[in-house]
């Protein structure tokens, strides 16, 4: 089975989010797969995604202050200026991390680890809605 589901992200803050719940959410079709995998791509160039702590928002929150300072806004070097000096860090913090994912599926739940979520990464002052384009392949289950 394929099936495949765009995912419209509401605008948040930059920053690192949580979104395993609201991506889970939006896609039904999960518990119709016994075995399988799902991938997430995201449409952007100045956001990204990335496994990663689910428990202790400090780490999401430590996360943006190293890219911030790994990658700085205003960089004198960067030449890629015109929709601000946000813009470029945040192309490169995209390539950094990424733009998908590929998740293992098992009986209708993905297989992350116990303290593993989905970010969001959010790399814009002002990002607006995301778009993530969500394809399930896997076998069904035959028990429904």
């Amino acid at each position: 089975m394929w099936r495949q589901t765009e995912i419209i992200l509401r605008t948040r803050s930059r920053g690192f989010h949580l979104i395993t719940d609201e991506i889970v959410a939006a896609l039904p079709a999960l518990t119709d797969v016994d075995v399988g995998l799902l991938h997430l791509f995201l449409q952007h160039t100045s956001a990204a995604l990335t496994i990663n702590e689910n428990a202790d928002p400090t780490v999401r929150g430590d996360f943006e202050r190293w890219f911030n300072q790994a990658v700085p806004d205003g960089a004198p070097y960067l030449r890629h200026v015109e929709e601000g000096s946000d813009d470029m860090p945040a192309h490169i913090k995209s390539s950094l991390l990424g733009v998908e994912l590929n998740i293992p599926i098992h009986r209708g739940r993905l297989r992350l680890g116990i303290w593993q979520g989905i970010y969001l990464c959010e790399h814009r002052n002002q990002g607006g809605a995301r778009h993530v384009i969500a394809t399930i392949h896997g076998e069904q289950t035959t028990s429904k």
